[in-house]
C-alpha cells in the first residue's frame, strides 16, 4: 500500500481493509473471481409521484456492477459524493469497492511522489493531478490505470483496466515506465454487502456500462456528463427520477 506520508509498508497482496462511514470494518479480496449474474430493475411511482426501483436477481446471485460508473443523483446529500462519478472496480457478496474519479484535489503526481520518496525522473506526469478517491483511507494511494500489467499488488478488473496498491507502479511511473494512462487517488469508497443495493434502491445513484475512455481521455470536469450521455441523459435535465442501464 502507498502512504502519503511516510514509507509505505508492504502490505498483504490482494486484500484491502475497508472502514464503512458507518462504522464497522470488512475485507475486500482484489483478486476474486467476478459473480455472473442476471437481473432485472422494477421501477414504479410511489407516494409523491417519486421513482421506487427493486433489483432482484432472478438466479439468486448478488447483482455484479463491476466495471460500471455510480453516478450521483441530485439528492446526494453525503458532501464525499455529492455531484460525483464514481468507478466500480470490484462489486461481489462481500461488498464493493469503487474510486471516484472526478475529484481531483490540490496535490499533483510530483508532490505526491516527493511525499513518498520516490524521485521523479519522468517530468512529463510530474503535473497530473491526485484525485480524491473516496472517504477510506485516505492515506493511502490506489493506482487505476490501462493497461493492467503486472504488479505486485494488482486487481485486474477487465483485460482493459487495473487497480494497483503498491508501491512499485509509482515507482515505474516515475522512471518513465509502467501503464500508458494512469489515475492516482488517495482513498477509496467501500460499501459493505447489500449496502450499495440498498442506497441504489433508495435511488442515490444512477448506474450504467463504464467507457474507459470516459476515465482515461477526458479532462475530470468532462467526465460526469460524458457518462450521463452514456445513458442518454442530458445532465442538466436529471431529475431524482431514476433510471439504470
Amino acid at each position: 500500500m502507498i502512504r502519503r506520508c511516510e514509507r509505505a509498508k508492504r502490505a498483504p497482496s490482494r486484500m484491502l481493509t475497508n472502514r464503512y462511514p458507518g462504522g464497522g470494518t470488512g475485507h475486500t479480496r482484489l483478486l476474486g473471481s467476478p459473480i455472473t449474474t442476471c437481473y432485472f430493475v422494477v421501477c414504479g411511482k410511489g407516494r409523491g409521484g417519486v421513482y421506487n426501483t427493486r433489483w432482484i436477481s432472478p438466479c439468486g446471485r448478488t447483482v455484479d456492477l463491476t466495471h460500471h460508473f455510480l453516478i450521483a443523483m441530485p439528492s446526494m446529500v453525503d458532501t464525499n459524493f455529492a455531484k460525483s462519478l464514481t468507478y466500480i472496480c470490484e462489486h461481489n457478496d462481500q461488498g464493493a469497492l469503487g474510486v471516484v474519479v472526478n475529484r481531483p484535489i490540490d496535490m499533483t503526481l510530483k508532490t505526491l511522489l516527493e511525499q513518498i520518496d520516490i524521485p521523479l525522473r519522468d517530468e512529463s506526469r510530474s503535473r497530473l493531478p491526485v484525485y480524491f478517491g473516496g472517504p477510506v483511507q485516505v492515506d493511502r494511494g490506489f493506482v487505476l490505470h490501462r493497461p493492467p500489467g503486472e504488479w505486485e499488488s494488482t486487481l485486474s478488473i477487465n483485460a482493459q483496466i487495473g487497480l494497483t496498491t503498491s508501491r512499485d507502479i509509482l515507482q515505474a511511473v516515475a522512471e518513465g515506465r509502467g501503464p500508458q494512462q494512469i489515475l492516482v487517488s488517495l482513498g477509496y469508497a467501500g460499501w459493505a454487502p447489500g449496502q450499495l443495493e440498498q442506497e441504489l434502491s433508495q435511488n442515490a445513484w444512477l448506474t450504467v456500462h463504464a467507457d474507459a475512455d470516459v476515465i482515461f481521455e477526458l479532462p475530470a470536469e468532462h467526465r460526469l456528463s460524458a457518462a450521463m450521455s452514456l445513458l442518454g441523459v442530458d445532465l442538466a435535465h436529471l431529475s431524482d427520477d431514476v433510471g439504470h442501464a
